[in-house]
């Protein structure tokens, strides 16, 4: 009897997981992506500036494994028939505006902590004497602190503050006092179950990445992230529901009662598995009957809200010879990131083009400093920026302002446990998958997509 499968969420960690089922079910499988925007691709957005393609999401992804093959979402592009799109960033160097200055971001670090602290050339003054082998690893078997306790304790505060506070915040706009060192940096927290020096787990965790000499650390996709959510979609061969949001999801024999759109004219549909794919609180809402063990455990999922500002500048206007820069929390400013986007990507623009630069605004817990008019913030953004990179800009010929309220989840410290627990909860023909619990990294968000695709899969077939 032919199967129906509910992909809830229509981002790339839904996309992955529909593209994963049709390969992995018979070919007469319904696979339905609910998607209650009007557009798929969650926060991959590619959009328009000064008449070139600029991303108002992600703008790339890690190229490599930790095994150093290719990473999840280089797989994924290969299968979606866009291998030979992939493209990748010039090799510039990237900074941190510390006091006025842009300095290099120092080499060798992971993540921000450094393997060897006389790499830091002033960056940051670490405390060298704290970092002692006191004979036993620095966590037991499974134990998750904050990022910033860990390398406070052993290498004080100015290194949290100059270097992991910033590279965290790039990623994740929250604060390593606050987040998860076994969800943001797994690696690390393996090694540190057998390193008794941080210096030794970092230099262990470098040590298991097995990316090739000149392998580039990141890639893209040659016309942007769009085009990679246009083929996933077509990969998928599902069929695509917009606009019509699902309400409840309801137990029915061996099967699932999907009640959808607005209550006063609900629809229905009935399936025989569901992956959701959405956010924390909406799945938790949506899990509340269902499963409510695994609704209470990833409910509480704190977010941050974050802005992009995006300027095409005059052509010619100087910038320094860097890729971008990252501002520590400490340096107060709206601004946390910069891109300068068209020297990254040099691609997407001849000699006389525009000079795009792309900064990223806002951080958790600094909502209310986003609440300004767009125009308002784009003024921010291009006053701030001038006086990181030493100098008035000239004003942009095209600006516009992303908005993504809620957009990180943070992850707090037992967030790995939290979502084990979730997992463990849920019924046979139910799987989670997305940023909400696994990273939010495009080829973790894939890998999530394709585990929860894995196990639906498997239990249809045993049905």
């Amino acid at each position: 009897m032919r199967k129906r499968i509910a992909v809830i969420g229509g981002g790339i960690a839904g996309l992955a997981a529909a593209v994963r089922l049709r390969d992995l079910t018979p070919a007469d499988t319904e696979i339905i992506v609910y998607e209650q925007s009007g557009a798929l691709g969650g926060k991959l957005r590619t959009g328009e500036l000064a008449g070139l393609r600029v991303e108002r999401g992600a703008e790339s992804f890690l190229n490599g494994a930790p095994d150093g093959g290719a990473s999840a979402a280089v797989l994924f592009a290969r299968r979606v028939g866009l291998g030979d799109a992939l493209v990748h960033p010039a090799a510039q160097p990237a900074a941190l505006a510390i006091g006025g200055t842009l300095a290099r971001i120092p080499a060798g670090t992971l993540v921000g902590v450094p393997g060897d602290l006389s790499t830091l050339d002033g960056v940051a003054l670490p405390d060298e004497s704290a970092d002692l082998d006191t004979g036993h690893p620095l966590l037991a078997p499974g134990q998750d602190i904050a990022v910033g306790e860990l390398v406070r304790s052993r290498y004080g505060a100015e290194v949290v503050e100059r270097l992991v506070d910033p590279m965290l915040g790039g990623v994740y706009a929250g604060r390593a006092d606050r987040l998860s060192l076994r969800a943001t940096m797994p690696q690390l927290a393996r090694t540190a179950e057998t390193e008794h020096t941080l210096r030794g787990a970092v230099q262990a965790a470098q040590a298991l990445s097995k990316r090739a000499p000149g392998q580039p650390v990141f890639a893209a996709v040659d016309g942007g992230m769009g085009r990679l959510i246009g083929a996933a979609a077509t990969a998928a061969r599902a069929r695509i529901s917009l606009g019509l949001p699902v309400r409840e999801i309801i137990r029915a024999g061996n099967r699932w009662h999907l009640v959808l759109g607005p209550a006063p004219e609900p629809q229905t549909d009935d399936v025989d598995a569901v992956i959701l794919a959405v956010p924390a609180r909406p799945a938790a809402r949506l899990l509340a009957d269902a499963a409510p063990e695994s609704a209470q455990a990833i409910g509480d999922l704190e977010y941050a809200s974050v802005a992009l500002a995006g300027m095409a500048l005059p052509p010619g206007t100087p910038l320094p010879e860097l890729s971008g820069f990252l501002v520590p929390p400490g340096e107060g400013t709206l601004v946390k990131a910069a891109t300068f986007f068209t020297r990254k990507w040099p691609h997407l623009t001849g000699p006389g083009g525009p000079v795009i630069v792309r900064a990223s605004l806002g951080r958790a817990g600094e909502e209310d400093r986003l609440q300004h008019s767009d125009h308002a913030l784009l003024a921010i953004a291009h006053r701030e920026l001038g006086e990181l990179v030493g100098g008035q800009l000239p004003p942009a010929a095209a600006s516009w302002i992303q908005r993504w309220g809620g957009g990180l989840p943070q992850y707090a410290p037992g967030h790995p446990d939290r979502v084990a627990a979730a997992r463990a909860a849920l019924p046979s023909g139910l799987a989670l998958a997305g940023a909400a619990l696994d990273g939010v990294g495009i080829p973790v968000c894939v890998a999530s997509g394709e585990r929860a695709a894995d196990d639906v899969s498997k239990y249809l077939e045993e049905l």
